[in-house]
């Protein structure tokens, strides 16, 4: 099954607390604070594999987290770090997070990771904490805690060449016929339910095709298969637009042509200015004369604004391939590789480590909160009176205080943070 678009839940791993440990042996039963530090927790990366063409495993396993770090040792050992995770997809795949919408990686290189998450950063030891006046600090710093995200992956196929038009006019034939893609193959609309890929060889040379699903008028809001495939031509460098001449399903040829042409440009600006081949299709159905006759028309509407080439085929037959093929490629040659579009990429996991807040409740009291109190409690134990002091002065060294002030706080007033309560005095 194919499947490309996914919806998945991802965190990096938590950092490791610092460790409360005294150096004690026989000769030193006074020794100072030797409480280690936290190990960092693991970063989390995806990387693109070309042996990988859908997304179809994010159906069963949707949650992914890096593993933690360790809790810091005794005698100053650091607590190891947690192993980052890697979360392979196909080449071509968007990470993107679901809240915004917003890019976080455009994964179009093979085997290049892309970190998106990272590892929250380990707690300090009391080792740390030591000073002159405060020698035997028993408390230490928690790890950093990290976030579940949800990220949606969207696969857009990548291709030298896009085929496009209208149900049942034979992209999936030519490109079995071409390639080494074998896609399903049947007299009906909409056979083709996923993009298919497929090399060609030429000569010495290879490129990659990509059969685009059917597009019918109305694709670019929606209808029929719409939105749902479209983007899987939004990378190519060359549209190679077939169009039935034979007119057996009903539809004028010029007219297909207007139609596909106006749903790739509603749908993008862009794909209307990609360079075309133009194959006219299932020329074995038609004898010369009525094939000779629907060419002339059509090339006579098309009239002279068109400079790309023209190539009348027969995937049944054969006929026409081979000049298909060359042209494919020689028109390959004039269209330089893009380089890859400098996508301004997201920062979804963006520490804030220096907001504050000061809020009244309902009962008078005020609440501090932000960032800045975030990090700052991560080093405190309230139930320690070493650390209670510790958080007092930093309170004050911070200018928490003097914003409580500011704020109206006075002698008496109740003051708030986290689970912890106290009264201001000023």
């Amino acid at each position: 099954m194919f499947l490309d678009v996914a919806k998945i839940k991802i965190q990096a791993g938590c950092g490791g607390d610092g460790a409360v440990s005294f150096h004690r042996t026989k000769l030193t039963m006074n020794g100072g604070p030797d409480g280690g530090n936290g190990g960092k927790g693991g970063d989390v990366y995806f990387v693109a594999k070309n042996d990988l063409n859908t997304l179809y495993s994010f159906k069963f396993k949707t949650k992914f987290k890096a593993e933690d770090g360790e809790r810091g040792g005794k005698q100053l050992c650091t607590g190891k770090d947690g192993e980052d995770l890697y979360i392979s997809v196909p080449c071509g795949t968007v990470v993107k997070d679901f809240e915004s919408g917003k890019v976080l990686a455009d994964l179009t290189e093979e085997n290049k990771p892309v970190k998106v998450l990272r590892g929250g950063g380990g707690g300090r030891g009391n080792n740390f904490y030591a000073t002159p006046t405060r020698q035997a600090p028993h408390f230490a710093q928690t790890g950093e805690k990290t976030k579940m995200f949800e990220v949606v992956l969207e696969l857009k196929t990548i291709a030298d060449v896009g085929l496009v038009g209208y149900p049942n006019v034979g992209k999936s034939t030519l490109l079995s016929t071409i390639s080494n893609a074998r896609p399903k193959i049947a007299n009906y609309h909409f056979t083709t339910l996923t993009p298919n890929l497929g090399v060609v060889s030429y000569y010495d040379n290879s490129f990659v095709v990509a059969d685009i699903p059917g597009l019918i008028e109305g694709a670019s809001e929606g209808v029929g298969l719409g939105h749902e495939f479209l983007k899987h031509i939004e990378r190519v460098r060359l549209i190679v637009h077939m169009i039935d001449i034979s007119g057996f399903e009903g539809r004028e040829p010029y007219q297909d042509y207007l139609n596909i042409n106006s749903e790739l440009k509603k749908y993008d600006e862009k794909l209307s200015k990609l360079p075309q081949i133009i194959a006219l299709t299932k020329i074995d159905l038609l004898t010369e004369e009525k094939l000779k006759e629907n060419v002339s028309e059509f090339k006579e509407k098309l009239g002279k604004n068109f400079k790309g080439e023209i190539v009348l085929i027969s995937s049944i037959t054969q006929k026409g391939l081979e000049e298909l093929k060359g042209k494919i490629w020689e028109t390959l040659q004039k269209i330089p590789k893009e380089k890859k579009e400098q996508v301004e990429t997201f920062v979804i996991d963006e520490r804030d480590k220096t907001s504050l807040e000061i809020t009244r409740e309902e009962d008078g009291a005020f609440r501090v909160s932000g960032g800045l109190i975030d990090n700052m409690i991560r080093g405190i134990v309230l139930s320690d009176m070493e650390s209670f002091a510790y958080f007092q002065r930093r309170l004050e060294q911070d200018g928490i205080l003097e914003k409580l002030r500011e704020n109206g706080a006075k002698d008496g007033d109740t003051i708030r943070i986290k689970d912890v309560e106290f009264i201001f005095t000023d």
